[in-house]
């Protein structure tokens, strides 16, 4: 990954760097939890081949369309999840944020931590006016991970998503440039 700059971000207790070939079964680990998966665009992973295509899509990634970095937790070294800025259109200078999160790191406030270093780098070094989230609307600690960070609920979009024999509807939230405060 050589299009952006200023990596990895640090937090307090956080690293957020590219992906790497070492982080192969951290990544699986997470993606194959049902848990986490639940309100996921895919199902659970079955093996580690996703994982796998997933680090090497990042590695050989050239353009700026989208960025994708790992949660490690800086006193331990584990990845323990992911965050990415992606669709990243240059020209109206909007993005989407994507994350994931094993469960065992869940109820630490690390996705809040992650993501604040995240939006604060699109809005930043990358300039971006607006950021979009697309979540299914039964996840409620993903809504209020985004309602936390600033985000606002501006449109519901009914049966968008099918996973699996699942049928699911679609919560769209924006977070403007204009609009956000680093909150603690």
């Amino acid at each position: 990954m050589q299009a952006f700059e200023n990596l990895p971000l640090r937090t307090e207790r956080l690293v957020l760097r590219p992906l790497q070939e070492s982080d192969v079964d951290a990544l699986f680990a997470i993606h194959s939890d049902p848990e986490v998966m639940r309100y996921w665009s895919t199902p659970a992973w079955t093996d580690s081949a996703p994982a796998q295509a997933m680090i090497d899509r990042d590695l050989a990634q050239t353009s700026k369309d989208h960025l994708r970095l790992g949660i490690e937790v800086a006193q331990s070294g584990a990845l323990v999840g992911s965050c990415a800025l992606f669709g990243i259109n240059a020209v109206c200078r909007r993005a989407e944020v994507g994350y994931a999160l094993g469960s065992a790191a869940w109820g630490h406030g690390y996705m809040h931590e992650a993501l604040t270093a995240l939006i604060g780098y699109g809005f930043g070094t990358l300039n971006l006016n607006r950021i979009e989230a697309d979540i299914d609307p039964r996840n409620a600690g993903s809504a209020k991970t985004l309602e936390r960070l600033g985000f606002l609920k501006e449109g519901y979009l009914r049966e968008r998503w099918i996973v699996g024999d699942e049928i699911s509807d679609t919560a769209l939230y924006g977070l403007l440039q204009r609009e956000w405060k680093v909150k603690p």
